[in-house]
């Protein structure tokens, strides 16, 4: 049919009968229809063989076919061009954003990283990678790596001339391999390629950094399988070149403005402020860096990458991990499989700390294990941190609980600034405590190891207590608050406990009695302190071992003890019920006390003595055994009674 014809919209004959349905097909335009369709909806090319391929199973005609074979290939073309212009867009956005990057430097590390990540996702392949010239060591070291997943590989140093990146680093020419093992137009090295073999990599496509007339470095981008690399991506890969060696050369500027601001004007925090994140590689990174900054524990750390992982993470102690994978782990540097589950070790140097135990998750991918690594890394630093936190605070506290004990420093106000920033009140009621291990070590070190535990252990409960503690004299010393309704005695024997549980050893504590007003009487914990060793001291004579006591757990042992020699205290813990009886009722309990003992502890003798009858007698000492209870005849009680009577006759007037 002639194609003017066909493409009339119009009957030639008013009369003439309708057009077949075969006729009624070949409408103007209809061919494109169903292309159009297809580009409206972004299909696939493949899907621009349909509607040929359904005309030519109804059996169309050769002209309908030939239209329809005319568009498709228009089509194509349109839809061609409408990629090719997406990928440009997408292409000019990701420049435009790393230009931005660029505008607002603060940190390199972040704007190379965000180039090596936008190179990586436009060209499509697996791994994207920029290194950067050595000029003391003559070579080319990995700086910044993306999608890699071998350690050897991320820390590969190239010689000028060798590999690929050596070549390109060597002639300032990019150059590209679709099969790099193949390639004898490079240098291959064992160290090289070990590296790229680890990562796995096949087609290579390396471009250089261009300072001037100079190059600092290499961008690249590689795929773990055999590919050609088209012209346009080997410019668009030149372009993030460009632009990561003007973030280079920017930030070579910066460092020279921040040294000369340094110099003159001592600008380091500012500067350092503009060193701030600006992105993270990725979403555990982030998640890790929040904790870090917002003081998170392990245990968060563990719940992160718990998310990240999609799986259950646990951090445990050394002693609970499966030993044999934890050694490997340590030893090795990587997290590895223990039957289903996997451990990355925990450990500073040599110490091993712990570990991250991701639980039941046998199909770890590389990039996953990475993560847990870092998690483990990240919590090992986070317990360092804590550790030097503790143990500069614990010697802090040390220090001035040492001034306190030699009168160092005599300015109250200054006493006080010290303590308030250690959390404790030297205004308060405090107790001195000595405390010190009863076992023997059986060497110096051990003896050294467990004086340091007994520290740790002190200068732990003291950062609890709002208090201090130091080590001295061979053992350690506490300076802890006194409860209102506590007394020195209670202290002593909690706190004994509280050390000896700690170290898994008998510890045992002599107390002062309580001190106050310390910041103006600095003098008064040296005292303080030289009666609680001798408390200490009696204790152990008494093989009290691991118990803790004042002064006034001794009776008039006590008095020699104690520092203030506190005569009026020891009276009345000892009689002074019945001091406060004979007062408050008018009786004679303390005369009678005093000829009961002045006549050997005899009624018969004691009743003439007064001059009363002998019940009397008996009715009044059954009153004092009331008020001090059935033991008060016992020799040591009774020898106690005897030298508070004494010394309460000569503190005051004679009674009778």
């Amino acid at each position: 049919m002639p194609r003017d014809h066909a493409q009339s919209a119009e009957p030639l004959d008013p009369g003439a009968r309708a057009p077949s349905p075969r006729a009624a097909d070949r409408t103007p335009g209809e061919a494109e229809t169903p292309f159009l369709e297809l580009l409206a909806r972004g299909a696939s090319a493949d899907a621009y063989e349909q509607p040929v391929l359904l005309a030519r199973a109804e059996g169309g005609p050769a002209e309908r076919i030939a239209a329809l074979e005319r568009a498709k290939l228009l089509a194509l073309r349109v839809r061609s061009e409408l990629e090719g212009r997406r990928r440009r867009e997408a292409e000019l956005s990701a420049l435009f954003e790393t230009a931005h990057d660029l505008a607002g430097l603060r940190d390199l590390d972040a704007v190379l990283r965000a180039i090596v990540q936008r190179a990586r996702s436009l060209l499509g392949t697996d791994v994207a990678y920029l290194s950067l010239n050595d000029p003391a060591r003559g070579d080319t070291y990995m700086r910044v790596t993306e999608g890699s997943v071998a350690a050897r590989f991320q820390q590969l140093r190239l010689g000028m001339g060798e590999g690929l990146g050596g070549l390109v680093a060597q002639t300032a020419r990019p150059y590209v391999t679709d099969d790099y093992f193949k390639d004898a137009r490079f240098q291959h090295t064992h160290n090289i390629d070990a590296g790229v073999r680890d990562e796995g990599l096949v087609a290579i496509l390396g471009v250089p950094l261009m300072l001037g007339h100079h190059v600092i470095g290499v961008l690249f981008a590689a795929d773990r399988r055999a590919r050609v690399f088209e012209r346009e991506q080997i410019a668009l890969l030149g372009s993030f070149a460009a632009l990561a060696a003007a973030a280079i050369d920017t930030a070579n500027l910066l460092a020279e403005t921040r040294s000369a601001l340094a110099e003159l004007e001592r600008a380091n925090e500012i500067i350092r402020d503009r060193s701030g994140v600006i992105e993270r590689a990725s979403d555990v990174h982030d998640r890790l860096a929040e904790l870090v900054l917002r003081g998170g524990g392990v245990h968060d750390v563990a719940a992160a990458v718990s998310q990240v992982l999609a799986g259950t993470v646990e951090f445990t102690e050394a002693a609970a991990a499966p030993a044999g994978a934890l050694e490997s782990s340590h030893a090795e540097g990587h997290a590895v499989r223990h039957e289903d589950d996997w451990i990355a070790a925990v450990s500073a140097g040599g110490e091993l700390l712990g570990a991250l135990v991701l639980r039941g998750h046998p199909g770890l991918d590389p990039v996953d294990q990475l993560t847990l690594e870092r998690a483990a890394m990240v919590t090992s630093l986070l317990l360092l941190a804590r550790r030097s936190a503790a143990e500069a605070e614990q010697r802090v506290r040390g220090e001035l609980l040492d001034d306190l004990l030699d009168a160092r420093d005599r300015d109250p106000r200054l006493l006080r600034d010290r303590a308030a920033r250690l959390r404790a009140d030297l205004d308060a009621t405090h107790v001195v405590l000595a405390a010190r291990l009863d076992a023997t070590a059986p060497d110096a070190d051990q003896e050294a190891d467990a004086r340091r535990r007994l520290w740790a252990a002190a200068s732990h409960l003291a950062a609890t207590r709002h208090g201090l503690a130091a080590a001295r004299d061979g053992g350690t010393v506490l300076l802890l608050p006194l409860d209102a309704r506590g007394t020195a005695t209670d202290l002593a024997r909690r706190t004994a406990r509280a050390l000896g549980t700690a170290v898994h050893e008998a510890v045992t504590v002599g107390a002062s009695a309580p001190v106050g007003d310390l910041a103006a009487r600095p003098e008064a914990v040296a005292a303080a302190y030289a009666e609680a060793r001798r408390c200490l001291d009696a204790l152990r004579l008494l093989n009290r071992s691991g118990d803790g006591a004042a002064a006034e757990d001794f009776g008039f042992l006590g008095l020699l003890l104690a520092g203030d020699r506190d005569i009026a205290g020891f009276v009345d813990r000892t009689i002074g019920q019945v001091v406060t009886y004979d007062e408050r009722r008018g009786t004679e309990l303390l005369r009678t006390l005093d000829a009961y003992f002045a006549c050997g502890m005899s009624p018969a003798r004691t009743k003439d003595e007064l001059h009363v009858h002998v019940n009397t007698v008996a009715q009044r000492l059954e009153r004092v055994g009331r008020l001090l209870g059935d033991d008060w005849q016992s020799p040591a009680r009774a020898l106690e009674i005897q030298l508070a009577l004494r010394l309460h006759r000569l503190s005051g007037p004679a009674q009778h």
